[in-house]
């Protein structure tokens, strides 16, 4: 019946149907909706709460359009087309009643724009500037809703939400958290968690897909960046710098470059004049992940296939997603801290050692795709030898946000590199940005360690695309193991329950809280509604195909071949999974199950 259903869906998008548009005729797929229709011929009609696919509900009612034989106007993101359809995006009374819908939502709205996080990158602002409003006849009754933040990575100021409900939509459709619900009736309804908790009270996962969706700011990472500049501009203090591997791809678009451009000795050039000590690449750190997490991977097929599936540990959203809803499969999961996590460990003990530097006085701040990654570094295991591995976690959105507050022309920075030790990485290491690309890179190791002999073709392309869920197999000597990537935790959810029906079976999965990985994190630059896809993924895919064509072009291409991790085992580690690796590079977790109040509807 499923299929038969799909098929139906198919046909329908196949068939074409004849419209007119501002007295223009136009033939575009039927089933799809007005608002649809327009943009695929380049007809701009503004909307709020639309996402495409995820958050169809016509609720802001800043679309609307004039349909001919109807007397009210309707919202374009919900009206269908059909054959002879004659629609009017422009006229005087189409224009006045968008103005009317955002002018009311200004009369409410806390109108903070100068000191406003998402000052020149709001949609709401951006629409009243389209619209022309220059004043607000209306006056609202401005209630003070309260802004919570007890939490280290994501803040909620109540005051700036506009109940467009793609937090909402977002958070249960593809992420299936369910954190947010309507709260209240009429003019006090608020999206809020459960009783209105903060994020660290309910079974939020910290992934910042909220903010992405998010029009304003009201949802939003709570940022270090005045503690990061405090230490910066203290001189007792050794401030290190380490970056993810998709911010190498993601962070010129801040500065209105093209999505997907590769800027990776521009960053290190802006962060040396930031005032950073040192700059890291965290891509080093990612391959020796793929070193101990391939290693454990070749210790489970072999001497305990009772610990299989092998569940990947590197992002801490998922993380808490599993320690939340899926507590069963926590012995599951890869016991290697996420990259990040190694490179803090490894700085504050055998770099601080090899360089003669006091661990005491060496802040870390790391650079990362990801809101989850404050939460992470706050987890009290994440520590060495007494020391917080990493001290601060700026996002993407942040770095720019420093990088602007100085003034730099990044388009125009010089090239740069990567301090030693960690300057050298392979490709594995920097696909790690994009889903699939860490069991790519660990299937590359684990056939090296299991085989004695590298794959024939580094490239493993069953790992590759942006379908949300993906399962395939490979060939590790005389063992054929199932490999299974999910990317949103909602697509995470749909395996591990196929994996319980005993539908599905697989020896070894990868799990990227975000749609896309960490190209697509809670923390990357914000694009507007229309672009936020959550079902193409387009610009996600840009990002990650930079990422592939940075490792087709390394010489090194699989992380244990990558010279500084030999020296790190040599001078430090000893060997994978080796005493002193399980004490700094590896960790534990936490079941959390669903809160009290929530027990009453479990």
């Amino acid at each position: 019946m499923e299929n038969i259903r799909e098929d139906k869906e198919r046909e329908i998008k196949q068939r074409k149907v004849s419209i007119n548009i501002d007295g223009i005729d136009y033939e575009v797929p039927d089933g799809i909706t007005v608002l649809e229709a327009a943009r695929m011929v380049n007809i701009e009609i503004p909307s709020l709460c639309y996402l495409k696919d995820i958050n169809e509900i016509g609720a802001c009612r800043v679309c609307m359009v004039e349909i001919d034989g109807l007397r009210n106007l309707q919202a374009s993101c919900v009206y269908p087309v059909k054959e002879g359809l004659r629609i009017k995006t422009n006229t005087k009374r189409v224009l006045d009643a968008r103005k009317t819908a955002v002018t009311l939502l200004l009369s409410n709205h806390h109108r903070e724009c100068l000191t406003c996080a998402r000052n020149l990158n709001c949609e709401l602002q951006n629409l009243s500037d389209k619209l022309g409003i220059r004043n607000i006849p209306y006056t609202g009754e401005m209630k003070d809703y309260g802004f919570h933040n007890n939490n280290p990575a994501i803040q909620r100021d109540y005051n700036k939400c506009v109940n467009c409900r793609r937090c909402m939509a977002i958070c249960s459709k593809i992420q299936e958290c369910n954190v947010y619900s309507a709260i209240n009736r009429g003019l006090d309804t608020v999206i809020s968690p459960a009783f209105h908790k903060d994020m660290n009270d309910v079974t939020c996962i910290m992934c910042g897909q909220c903010i992405l969706a998010c029009p304003t700011a009201s949802l939003n990472e709570k940022e270090d960046i005045d503690d990061v500049w405090k230490v910066l501009s203290d001189p007792d203090k050794f401030v290190v710098a380490q970056t993810a591997p998709s911010i190498q791809v993601t962070i010129g678009e801040i500065f209105d470059m093209p999505i997907g451009s590769f800027v990776g000795g521009k960053l290190v050039s802006a962060l040396r004049r930031i005032g950073f000590d040192k700059v890291f690449a965290t891509d080093v750190t990612a391959d020796l992940t793929i070193m101990e997490e391939g290693s454990e991977l070749i210790e489970r097929l072999i001497h305990t296939p009772e610990k299989l599936p092998l569940l990947s540990s590197c992002c801490p959203g998922w993380v808490k997603f599993a320690e939340h809803f899926y507590p069963e499969f926590l012995p599951n999961l890869s016991t290697t801290k996420s990259p990040h996590e190694m490179c803090g460990a490894l700085t504050k003990t055998w770099y601080a050692k090899k360089y003669n530097i006091d661990p005491s006085k060496i802040v870390n701040v790391a650079i990362m795709p990801c809101t989850a990654k404050k939460y992470e570094a706050a987890r009290p295991e994440m520590t060495s030898d007494g020391y917080r591995n990493v001290d601060f976690v700026l996002t993407t959105r942040e770095l720019g946000k420093m990088i602007r507050q100085l003034g730099l022309d990044f388009k125009n920075l010089p090239e740069d590199n990567y301090d030693e030790p960690f300057d050298q990485f392979s490709g594995a290491g920097t696909i790690f940005g994009a889903t699939g690309g860490v069991l790519e890179a660990a299937i590359r190791t684990a056939h090296k360690l299991l085989t004695g002999e590298e794959m024939d073709v580094p490239d493993f392309e069953e790992a590759r695309g942006q379908s949300g869920l993906k399962y395939s197999q490979v060939t590790l000597k005389d063992k054929t193991i199932t490999i299974a990537i999910a990317h949103g935790t909602g697509n995470a959810k749909k395996a591990l329950e196929m994996f319980k029906s005993g539908e599905k079976k697989f020896d070894y999965m990868e799990v990227m809280a975000c749609p896309g990985g960490c190209v697509g994190g809670g923390g990357q630059p914000i694009l507007g509604g229309k672009d936020h896809n959550h079902i193409s993924l387009g610009y996600r895919h840009n990002r990650s195909d930079t990422l592939y064509n940075i490792d087709k072009n390394k010489s090194i291409r699989r992380s244990h071949e990558n010279p500084r991790i030999h020296q790190i085992y040599e001078e430090f580690l000893g060997k994978p999974l080796s005493e002193i690796s399980h004490k700094y590079l590896h960790t534990t977790f936490t079941p959390r199950g669903k809160h009290p109040y929530l027990k009453e509807v479990d």
